[in-house]
């Protein structure tokens, strides 16, 4: 487990651009934390340093947005108002967490029982007047991508 001080907005910005900077061709990350942890501001700082230059909205209503940056695709879940998990195999959403489509999911304890296991999780925490992040790997490609991000962060003295 990785345990960060995120100060200010331009911290939680910089791990979302490390863990974009770093990420994989696929796979996903479970975003926890209260309504106003940066959440969204991380998966927007994530899709800014891909080369996405188009609005980044929350999906809370359409449950998920889709993103073509490049050959790259991302899918942004706000599960937050899911009425039921079963829901998600509605939408079709067991083809994004495949082989060709990076997922960031944001409430995704909703989706559990449906929802296969992240390769990360994240939780953001108000703490004082900054946040904490705790990122946690699931996955053998979880190990990988956490230890390229804590690299990347150290390579651009950013310290936390």
């Amino acid at each position: 487990m990785l345990t960060l001080t995120l100060p200010d907005e331009a911290a939680t910005q910089a791990l979302g651009a490390a863990l974009a900077l770093t990420a994989p061709p696929s796979g996903w990350v479970a975003l926890h934390g209260q309504l106003g942890a940066g959440k969204t501001t991380l998966v927007r700082a994530f899709l800014r340093a891909l080369g996405y230059a188009g609005r980044v909205v929350s999906p809370t209503y359409t449950l998920v947005e889709p993103y073509a940056i490049g050959a790259r695709r991302v899918a942004h879940y706000d599960l937050y108002r899911l009425e039921d998990a079963e829901e998600l195999e509605w939408m079709g959403a067991r083809e994004d967490f495949g082989d060709d489509t990076l997922c960031l999911v944001e409430w995704p304890e909703r989706g559990e029982g449906v929802l296969p296991a992240p390769d990360l999780e994240l939780t953001l925490r108000h703490e004082g007047e900054g946040r904490s992040c705790s990122l946690s790997a699931r996955s053998p490609l979880g190990e990988a991508w956490m230890t390229q991000v804590e690299d990347r962060l150290k390579e651009n003295n950013i310290s936390f």
